[in-house]
């Protein structure tokens, strides 16, 4: 079963194979707060709290089927997470490590919602919540399911390494830790300036 892909304007679209086994958690760190105003589609992306809904794969399980040429990154740091988006309309698609060996991506959840599914419905609950000490405004929410979260990627880390998937990835030149786009790093002053809530 595949789960669709589309950024806001529908130039960028792909499929995600559900595997029943995606984690699915909110994170409210900065850097993901900092992103979503990069992109200037904070209101959409950040709950209340400035929590972004995120669903974590590996990346196999992605395809990009239309547009690929609007698909482009950014790294809030030059060595901090490549952060996927659509550059025709700023939809934010998700997020890796810099080595595709370490076969993690984390979808965000406006790229998935092209559905008359609910993300409940196709993803389930929240599972963890993590980076609450950053939160926006009081009280801040509970932290939960860290643990059991880690646990649940580490073992996807595992299999993808043992059983070769992490080799296919849409988001890499085959072979190799380098980037199907060139990422965008932002200077010490952008970054800073995005830092701040609006």
């Amino acid at each position: 079963m595949t789960h669709p892909i589309r950024c806001s304007c529908g130039k960028l679209e792909g499929t995600l194979a559900r595997t029943h086994k995606e984690n699915r958690g909110i994170c409210y760190c900065t850097d993901c707060q900092a992103f979503a105003r990069y992109l200037g589609r904070a209101g959409e992306i950040l709950d209340r709290s400035g929590g972004t809904d995120i669903i974590q794969t590996t990346p196999q399980n992605v395809t990009f089927t239309q547009g690929i040429e609007h698909l482009a990154c950014m790294r809030l740091t030059p060595n901090g997470l490549l952060r996927w988006y659509a550059s025709c309309c700023n939809t934010p698609i998700g997020n890796t490590l810099a080595n595709y060996k370490l076969s993690f991506v984390g979808l965000v959840h406006t790229c998935l919602e092209s559905t008359p599914l609910s993300l409940d419905e196709a993803f389930g609950p929240i599972r963890m919540q993590v980076k609450t000490h950053s939160a926006l405004g009081e009280p801040k929410p509970e932290a939960f399911g860290f643990a059991r979260g880690a646990l649940r990627i580490a073992g996807m880390l595992l299999k993808a390494r043992l059983d070769g998937s992490y080799k296919r990835t849409p988001f890499f030149i085959p072979g190799s830790s380098t980037p199907i786009v060139e990422p965008k790093v932002l200077s010490p002053q952008a970054r800073k300036a995005l830092m701040q809530p609006l």
